[in-house]
Parts: structure tokens; sequence; C-alpha cells
């Protein structure tokens, strides 16, 4: 292979993983959604390799599920994976700003970009722009971490915070946006880190996790609801038509065995 040919194939690798993380976290392909990589080969009119890596490269990130029969899959993140995420981030960034002088280095040059950023943040998430909320969103987090002196520190946040998005997506969509869900900190952040004023980024670091965990709890109550509505749906149909209703094969359950619905 020439070197050129092998630069062709790594960019077309990134770029096919760049269109699926876009597809996924845009929710056009929602979680448990299953594809071959033949099929994404003859979306993009390109042959399976570079398919082949980028779909392997999205597993290693954890946005992908494979399976040597069936394929790959969009990851389904559930609430107690969300909560995890949020605790993890907050606990790596606590370290973080524990002891800074050793751990972060901001660079003045780069606080303009961050700004811009926290600014169109906000303004997507009060104007209910989704798709804008989460490029803006992700690239304000991936240029903080860029101030994070230990490379895989900053990669692991970066991970995670595109993780959340692909679990809150879908959710955001069916449920809608607004401040019991979204958080504004951006901008107050991003001054708190540029007066290097740490007791200050605790606070707001804690606001957001705060948030987070807030809006996982409200998804885990309406979980439980919706559970104990479907088992109370399926205990009245029991109890219209019997254990072993019209066409089932099997026998009525005796009130004492383990597992039966009372």
């Amino acid at each position: 292979m020439s070197p050129s040919a092998g630069v062709t194939r790594n960019t077309l690798r990134q770029q096919i993983a760049d269109a699926l993380r876009d597809e996924v976290l845009a929710g056009r392909l929602p979680p448990g959604r299953e594809f071959t990589v033949k099929q994404i080969a003859e979306q993009y009119g390109v042959s399976a390799t570079p398919v082949r890596e980028a779909l392997f490269d999205l597993s290693a990130q954890g946005l992908l599920a494979s399976d040597q029969h069936r394929g790959f899959q969009v990851r389904e993140f559930t609430v107690a994976d969300y909560r995890a995420m949020a605790e993890a981030r907050a606990l790596v960034v606590e370290g973080l700003f524990r002891d800074p002088a050793e751990r972060v280095a901001v660079r003045p040059e780069g606080l303009a970009s961050i700004r811009r950023r926290a600014a169109e943040a906000v303004r997507a998430a009060k104007g209910g722009d989704l798709d804008v909320l989460i490029g803006y969103d992700l690239r304000f987090w991936r240029e903080l971490g860029q101030f994070v002196l230990n490379p895989y520190i900053a990669d692991f946040l970066t991970r995670l915070r595109v993780q959340a998005w692909v679990f809150a997506v879908h959710r955001l969509r069916r449920d809608g946006m607004d401040e019991n869900v979204l958080w504004f900190g951006h901008e107050e952040l991003v001054e708190a880190i540029a007066r290097g004023d740490h007791e200050q980024v605790h606070a707001e670091m804690r606001s957001y996790y705060g948030h987070a965990l807030a809006w996982a709890d409200r998804l885990e109550a309406r979980e439980v609801e919706g559970n104990a509505e479907g088992n109370a749906e399926g205990n009245a149909g029991l109890r219209a038509h019997g254990p072993s209703g019209p066409g089932s094969a099997m026998p009525p359950v005796p009130p004492e065995s383990p597992g039966h619905c009372a």
C-alpha cells in the first residue's frame, strides 16, 4: 500500500466515524438500531474496510455495541448509566481542581473561543435548538478539556460527554427541553475558570451535576410509574381473561408459584 492510500483510507475511516456519530447524536440512529458493515458501506458507496474500522472505533468509544453474528447496534444507555456518567465526571473534575496548579493549565488565548462556544450553547439551549446545542456543548467541553494537562483524562471526559448526549437526545426530542432539563451555566463556568476562582468552579460544577442527577431522578420515577401502570394493565387483563387467556398454551400459574403477580 502506498503512503497516500493509507492516508486516504484513514481519512475515510474518520469521515465515516464522524458521520455516524453525528447521526447517533442527532437521534437519527436511535438506540438499539442494528446495521451491518455491508449496509453502511453501500450507503456511503465505499469499501468495507474503512467502514469496519470506523464502526470498531465507535464501539471503542462506547457508542456502538458489536455482535459477531448480528453486526453493530447503537448502544442503549439506561438512566443508571447516565447517573454513573454524571457522577464519574463530577469526581474527575473535582479532582482536577483540587490541586489545579499541577493538573490544569489555563491558556488565556484559548478563552475567547470557549466563551463563544459557551454563549452559543446557552443561546441554543434557551431557543430549544437541540442539534445546535449538542454541537456547541461538545465543542465547549472539548476545548475546556485542552486545559487539562493529562490527555487521557481529557479524552475520558470528552467520551463521557458524548455518551451522555447519546443517552439524552431521543429523550429530549420525545419530552421537550426546558430549564428543568437543560443547564445554562456554561458562561459562568468559563468566567470562574478565567479568574482562577476554584471555589466558584466547584460551585458551578456542583450545579451542573446536580442538574443532571435531578433529571435522572425524574426519568427514573417516570419509568417506575410506567412499569407500575403496565403491571396494572397486565393484571387487569389476567382478571378479565384468566392467566391462560384465549389462544395461550401456557397453563394457569398457581398463586404460590414464584414470580406470580398477585
